[in-house]
């Protein structure tokens, strides 16, 4: 059975975000900043890795909809200072979303989520192993 990494890497597969806008413009102006994920493929399972510093275990809430896995993060934070006899509150948010379309050979039951060190690592099991072709060199004339 042939590798489905490179369907996996496709942004039409595996990497539609919730709203499809312009990632370089959009999120710079309003402040929003969208994790980066890497994808990788062994016989067993693929790993997924989103950088996300700054977040804890609770912020993340991970759900399978229609073969679909959503990543989202929700978080509030207020701070509250004083300075020179003022006080000031200030309230934070920090969300994003993120949508992986899960290929059919996946076991949806047996997907784990670890955060650690600024990093969320998803398990995703096949349902059954697919050996791995070797690297092929394509000679460039």
């Amino acid at each position: 059975m042939p590798s489905l990494l490179p369907d996996l890497l496709r942004p039409t597969f595996w990497d539609r975000d919730l709203f499809n806008f312009d990632l370089d413009l959009m999120p710079a102006r309003l402040g929003i900043t969208i994790p980066t994920a890497n994808i990788s493929e062994n016989a067993s399972e693929y790993k997924l890795e989103l950088a996300a510093p700054g977040l804890q275990r609770k912020d993340f809430n991970l759900e399978i909809d229609n073969h679909t896995l959503i990543i989202s993060v929700e978080q509030e934070e207020e701070k509250e200072k004083e300075e020179d006899g003022y006080s000031k509150k200030e309230y934070s948010f920090n969300s994003f979303s993120r949508n992986f379309f899960l290929p059919e050979n996946v076991k949806e039951d047996g997907i784990q989520a670890k955060y650690e060190n600024g990093i969320l690592k998803v398990t995703i099991p096949k349902v059954k192993e697919t050996p791995l072709k070797p690297v092929q060199k394509i000679k460039v004339t």
